[in-house]
């Protein structure tokens, strides 16, 4: 688990890889969900320690589970795009990708967006921050790999976590174990270390303009 390379982030310059790093704050990120399983036991768990995060969010996903994607908001967390099919950008042509952003818009109405797997094409980044603010991360916790043990998971957010990192959960099946046995150690390490959980919006966006790392 790694910080994104520096170089990487010079070619999307654009997107939002960390925030100010002045502020001792955490930005908490979920992808793929909602699920039916996975989700509730997120959110209960979020809920037991007074914490808000983001929810990037699979159209098809909240076309299943309508109701569970309106608790996300209910219960104030933020809502983000993660296109309509879970598409890998660099395998997908450009125009089909574009339009499967625009079919999971049509659902989710946010204008936050991450591309699934952190794959997408300068085309179409191009494309897509005129109309989103395209959040990438500072950490991926790795949870949906079953080879990598909930212990060195949670070792590694001890070591990487910094002020303004962006991280990455998953709410999904293939992360259920992993999320789950780590997510209450992390939300009890940010909050023993002093980190403020903060979600992702366009005003804390614009409140942190030319502080992006």
């Amino acid at each position: 688990m790694l910080q994104v390379p520096a170089i990487l982030r010079l070619f999307y310059k654009d997107a939002v890889w960390r925030l100010n790093p002045n502020e001792k704050v955490i930005y908490l990120t979920f992808d793929d969900g909602p699920n039916p399983v996975v989700t509730p036991q997120v959110l209960s768990l979020l809920e037991d320690y007074g914490v808000k995060a983001t929810f990037f969010c699979i159209g098809d996903n909240v076309r299943k589970y309508p109701e569970l994607f309106d608790e996300l908001s209910i219960k104030g967390h933020a809502i983000g795009n993660h296109t309509f099919n879970h598409l890998r950008g660099f395998d997908t042509p450009t125009n089909e990708y574009v339009e499967n952003v625009l079919k999971a818009d049509s659902l989710i109405g946010s204008r936050l967006f991450r591309p699934p797997h952190g794959r997408i094409k300068l085309g179409q980044f191009r494309i897509l921050k005129k109309e989103f603010k395209v959040i990438m991360w500072d950490i991926i916790s790795y949870d949906y790999n079953k080879k990598i043990s909930p212990e060195t998971i949670m070792r590694e957010i001890r070591l990487k976590s910094r002020n303004g990192s962006i991280v990455v959960f998953h709410d999904s099946l293939k992360a259920e174990k992993n999320v789950l046995a780590v997510l209450p150690q992390a939300l009890k390490f940010w909050h023993d270390s002093g980190y403020e959980l903060r979600t992702i919006t366009e005003d804390v966006i614009g409140a942190n303009a030319g502080k992006h790392l």
